[in-house]
């Protein structure tokens, strides 16, 4: 992957204005789809299976009048007065009529009606009207909730001077988020971030134009998709905070790697191709994490959070392709002006890139001379410690007090850590409600007077419903299921008791003496359905607990049941990723560890704000309680990619020094392993601190800057967000990992042999690039051999164990174009040769280039170009050939050609002599393309003899023999 990135970087360099112009067009197309084709967001909540969705879809077909959304107007006479007096009576009562009259209404409870109770206060301060609509509240249209509004206003521009009026209930429970100018002050700390961080205004706006045309189209198709799904209105708000913060850092990462390499005096072009690819490859790995925790949100099973997850995941995959591209492009722009303040070659007395690469590479020439390969790489810790920045030298200073008390560092973490995480056994979570929303808004004044003067309950009534067709009496029936209902601990009072007009369907409307986001009234709905088979086994009703409220706490409860399974999703995936990338046991089990103790102290801090109350009136908190019911699996998820992000840019360059340095150990025989690896924690972490610090301080930044005027919904979210990333970047990633690995020592990179063989690669800082870098030149410069190898060698398992068998071993060879290589010996070794030759498998040792190409970095180019024909498996062996030749492949790889029979060997010479003169066709005069053949067989006989018959002649010939290690195998060429 990373020489593809490394490809690409070259490309959107070179050619800037298009990758710009194209990412710009596809953003004005996707605008124009959004303003064509966008629905508007939904802010209904549906959970599938529960008692409660039944419930609903019960009084769907049988209750229609009370199983849409409903609202609820409050009205409070004046101090002294009372509701059941004029003129509060009559005026109610033309409110009634009027909102009788409106659109969408199919019914409207009159607070003074003798069927209803509960509607008009004890002590007759304050009366409520309460309304049915058909569907749910999104079903209700904008210019129907503007009426409601306008019948109240009226109604409080006639009642006597100190009544109040407010509209509310269910229909009006949900805000819908909106941007603020506080967000952008986020957006402002980024940018501040990123010039300190570049030295650069030119540069500093790179990361920050990268991540807003990601946003901006990954909202443009969030609100396309909105013709075609139901999607939240949170949505949109959580892919603009996720998108800004992932964007900015990922873009951030591959500047810093191009800026510091321009600094070195790397080619401006060459630099950005490379930092694309090793970088790069960590920002795509980075990507991938964040998007697999997102898309596991679906493990709750709950269709808009499954849809919200995909959502947030589409916004951040945007940010991984518009960084791994428009970056790159824009850095070329830029050209030899990224290097920033005080980096000029003018000032510094830098050499032109040629120059500079040209003296190192007679520098690295001189030293290869006078030591052993690597035995100068141990000092590379050394080396940048002298060649500290000022700013570079405090995280040095950091490093080195953290693992010179390893110990002390990691209890002091752990314990401060876990006292932060007290809170969190307090939180609550629920469904938002109208008594979350600021102080002024007219449903919160509607929720507030509804709690003083009805109790808390009246903002959150339950609905029990059943069928009642067997019953003979069905209003006796209700009267007595009313009674058993409202002896249960917690029912303030039964408002209705009723069935619908056909007698086949019954409906109990419950008041809570607790709010709709109190626990406790999610105990009373665990009562009433506790209750319910002792009801059935005596009355024969099967009754169901429904309604709004009783929706969101079964979501809420199917949400927190979800939360183990999905950690142990994130906490396994965790662990199998970084073991991947690391080959370690203990890096992977530490920062999982760290990843919970950052997930758990996050949660400490919400709910110390949230239900504790700590610092709300600071954050603009209006009201405590249980917090959002997604924000956990939410937070989890986010904070798992985010978390391995910063574990990945740390610990990557820690592992590159340690396995550097113990490369060089010899000359260094006094330095142990421990210390070589302590070392390696110190230097590594130092030339990343820088860049992780600042993408730390951006993400904190942009979550932190959605929480003071932040809506409801998304303000504990982005405070669990800032907070862990804040806690899980300084305390556990740049505090305790480094702690625990000099603990460790050499020990941090131990991993089980068998667990190394069976896990696969990922190359994550780009070591294919690199490679592929120092090999430009082999086996000379501008070389034209179509096929060359130099001590290729392959076990059989790969590689990955010590004393396996070696397939073949030690095997030099070259062929020119047009040329003919022979390879001889047994089956096993000769189809492991074909197969690496056609980029099929992977060579174990040696250094192979195919048609210009190195491999096992450029396999799946050359897969694609080199025809492949494996005549010993073959049902049609003369087709496999000819399938091989089709395309008009120039290389073609041809196994076991002692297979072919006398007429087979006939036909094949004939469809080579054919291959050969369809390319001489293609000659031009800049080029003649000739066929080039790799064939394996046994013993040269039958090669020999097909080549005489296709009239080639046999150029070379490699005989490879099996050993039982790499040292035993022997190849020999015979030009």
């Amino acid at each position: 992957m990373s020489t593809v990135l490394y490809a690409l970087g070259r490309w959107s360099y070179r050619h800037p204005w298009r990758v710009l112009v194209s990412w710009l067009l596809l953003l004005a197309l996707a605008g124009g789809g959004a303003a064509v084709f966008m629905k508007g967001t939904d802010n209904s909540f549906s959970i599938p299976g529960t008692e409660a969705q039944e419930g609903i879809a019960l009084l769907d077909r049988s209750f229609p009048q009370a199983s849409g959304t409903s609202a609820q107007m409050v009205v409070v006479a004046a101090d002294g007065d009372s509701v059941a007096d004029a003129p509060y009576r009559s005026d109610i009562g033309d409110a009634v009529s009027q909102f009788e009259d409106i659109d969408g209404v199919i019914a409207v409870t009159d607070p003074y009606d003798e069927m209803v109770s509960g509607m008009v206060a004890e002590d007759e301060s304050a009366a409520i009207v309460r309304l049915q609509f058909d569907g749910q509240s999104t079903d209700v249209s904008d210019e129907t909730k503007s009426q409601l509004e306008d019948v109240a206003a009226d109604l409080r521009d006639t009642l006597p001077a100190g009544s109040q009026v407010a509209m509310g209930g269910d229909l009006f429970s949900t805000s819908v988020p909106a941007l603020s100018l506080i967000e952008a002050v986020g957006v402002l700390i980024a940018l501040f971030v990123l010039i300190v961080t570049f030295r650069s205004f030119a540069v500093a706006w790179f990361p920050l134009v990268s991540a807003l045309i990601g946003v901006g189209l990954a909202i443009a198709l969030i609100y396309v998709s909105t013709a075609f799904a139901s999607i939240s209105s949170t949505t949109p708000m959580l892919a603009i905070m996720l998108g800004l913060a992932v964007g900015i850092d990922y873009a951030l990462f591959i500047v810093a790697r191009h800026q510091d390499q321009v600094r070195a005096g790397e080619d401006p072009e060459e630099s950005a191709a490379r930092a694309t690819g090793t970088a790069g490859s960590a920002v795509v790995f980075a990507g991938v994490t964040v998007l697999i925790a997102l898309i596991g949100l679906g493990f709750a099973g709950i269709p808009f959070l499954t849809t919200m997850g995909i959502a947030a995941a589409v916004a951040v995959a945007i940010a991984v392709v518009v960084a791994i591209t428009l970056t790159p492009a824009l850095l070329g722009f830029a050209k030899e002006r990224v290097a920033g303040w005080g980096h000029g070659r003018k000032h510094r007395g830098m050499p032109l890139p040629g120059r500079r690469r040209a003296a190192e590479a007679d520098a690295t020439e001189a030293a290869d001379d006078s030591a052993p390969d690597d035995a100068h790489a141990d000092t590379r810790a050394a080396t940048r410690a002298q060649t500290l920045t000022p700013a570079a030298k405090k995280p040095n200073r950091w490093v080195m007090l953290v693992t010179k008390h390893p110990l002390i560092t990691t209890l002091a973490v752990v314990i401060t850590l876990g006292v932060v995480a007290i809170p969190a056994a307090s939180l609550a979570l629920a469904l938002p409600n109208a008594g979350q929303q600021p102080e002024s808004s007219q449903a919160r004044q509607a929720y507030d007077l509804t709690a003083e003067h009805f109790g808390a309950g009246a903002n959150g009534p339950l609905i029990m419903t059943g069928t009642i067709v067997t019953s003979t009496d069905p209003l006796g029936l209700m009267d007595d299921l009313k009674t058993e209902i409202e002896k249960v601990p917690g029912v303030r009072e039964v408002a209705l008791a009723t069935p619908n007009e056909t007698a086949d369907t019954g409906l109990i409307q419950i008041v809570p003496e607790t709010g709709p986001d109190d626990p406790a009234t999610a105990e009373l709905v665990r009562a009433l359905r506790d209750l319910a088979p002792e009801l059935k086994d005596e009355y024969g009703v099967d009754l169901l607990v429904t309604g709004f409220t009783a929706v969101g706490i079964d979501i809420s409860d199917q949400l927190g049941a979800a939360l183990l399974p999905f950690g142990i999703f994130v906490v396994g995936l965790s662990l199998i990723l970084l073991m991947i990338v690391f080959r370690s046991i203990w890096v992977p089990l530490t920062a999982a560890l760290g990843y919970l103790l950052s997930v758990l102290a996050a949660f400490g801090v919400v709910s110390a704000v949230f239900e504790w109350g700590w610092g709300a009136d600071l954050l603009h908190v209006d009201k405590t309680g249980p917090v959002i019911s997604f924000m956990p699996i939410i937070l989890m998820g986010v904070l798992f990619g985010l978390a391995m992000d910063y574990q990945v840019f740390l610990v990557s360059r820690m592992r590159e020094d340690y396995v550097h340095a113990r490369r060089g150990a010899s000359s260094h025989a006094t330095r142990s392993a421990r210390d070589i690896a302590i070392g390696a924690v110190r230097s590594g972490f130092t030339a990343s601190a820088r860049v992780v610090t600042a993408a730390a301080v951006i993400m904190f930044a942009v979550f932190a800057a959605f929480v003071p005027e932040g809506d409801s919904s998304i303000k504990p979210i982005a405070l669990g967000l800032a907070a862990g990333i804040a806690i899980d970047a300084f305390l556990v990633r740049m505090t305790l990992v480094p702690a625990v690995m000099a603990l460790l020592g050499d020990k941090a990179w131990w991993m089980p042999r068998w667990l190394d063989r069976v896990l696969p690669h990922f190359d994550i800082e780009g070591e294919a690039v690199e490679r592929e870098l120092s090999l430009a030149d082999w086996p000379e410069p501008g070389t034209t051999a179509v096929v060359v190898g130099e001590d290729v060698g392959v076990l059989a398992d790969g590689g990955k164990s010590v004393g396996e068998v070696a397939l073949f071993d030690g095997a030099t060879f070259r062929v020119e174009p047009g040329g003919t290589l022979i390879a001889t010996g047994d089956p096993r070794a000769t189809r492991a040769f074909a197969l690496v030759a056609a980029g099929r498998l992977a060579p174990t040792d040696g250094r192979l280039r195919v048609a210009g190409h190195l491999l096992p970095e450029r396999a799946a180019w050359v897969r694609g170009h080199v025809g492949l024909a494996l005549l010993g498996d073959a049902d049609d062996r003369v087709d496999s050939l000819r399938r091989a030749l089709s395309g008009r492949a120039e290389l073609v790889v041809i196994d076991g050609v002692d297979a072919l029979d006398g007429a087979e060997r006939d036909q094949a010479a004939a469809l080579l002599r054919d291959a050969t003169a369809a390319l001489a066709a293609r000659a031009t005069a800049e080029r003649t393309p000739a066929l080039t053949l790799l064939l394996t067989s046994r013993t040269d006989s039958a090669a020999l003899a097909l080549l005489a018959d296709a009239h080639r002649p046999a150029l070379s010939t490699l005989t490879l023999q099996t050993g039982a290690t790499r040292s035993s195998t022997t190849a020999e060429v015979n030009a």
